[in-house]
């Protein structure tokens, strides 16, 4: 793995001390609002959290943030300390925010985790054999699901984050064994016309 150049060497996703809170989205309105996916448990307690650390090592504060329009509860619209114009805010597009892990709050129990930790854990079915990689942990009013992206390659799908289908979380082992149904991949099949 080779350093970046003039970066300081160790990206933010390098790290060990740090976790993935949330990612820019497009820009939202023209006075420097951005839009900004939370991956934290109350997703507008990520405006408590200072610094943010962006996936260029650039420190970031948020100002403020509100729900943004929509059912999804994880999706803010933001205000970025010295972010004032629409230009800067759709430079922030796709960029993923960091924090040091000391700063979030622990877990109460045992089995209990980040959800910002099981972004990046491989996904095994109970034979133990590798079948994808969770690349999102979203939640749209109904309870959170695993966004899986599949091996080797192919479109993502969701799994809902119950017991049910996710039996068996290992953080320290980096993998989550998971109960798909077999159609899981699959993309889903349009209903056939009606012949006239």
């Amino acid at each position: 793995m080779s350093s970046q150049q003039g970066g300081g060497g160790v990206s933010p996703a390098q790290r060990g001390d740090l976790v993935l809170v949330g990612e820019f989205g497009r820009a939202q309105g023209l006075k420097g609002e951005v839009r900004l996916k939370s991956y934290t448990g109350d997703p507008q307690a990520l405006a408590g959290y200072r610094p943010l650390i962006a996936a260029n090592g650039r420190l970031l504060t948020l100002k403020g943030v509100r729900p943004a329009p929509g059912a999804a509860t994880d999706m803010l619209v933001a205000q970025v300390d010295g972010v004032t114009t629409r230009e800067a805010a759709e430079a922030l597009n796709r960029v993923q925010v960091y924090l040091e892990r000391s700063k979030l709050p622990l877990p109460d129990e045992e089995d209990e985790f980040l959800l910002a930790d099981l972004i990046g854990l491989t996904v095994q079915n109970e034979a133990g054999e590798a079948i994808g990689t969770v690349v999102d942990v979203p939640n749209y009013g109904g309870g959170d699901l695993l966004e899986i992206a599949p091996m080797p390659n192919g479109p993502t799908a969701l799994l809902p984050f119950t017991k049910a289908f996710v039996p068996h979380v290992d953080i320290s082992a980096k993998r989550i064994v998971a109960v798909p149904p077999d159609d899981f991949f699959e993309p889903a099949k349009s209903e056939p016309e009606d012949e006239a």
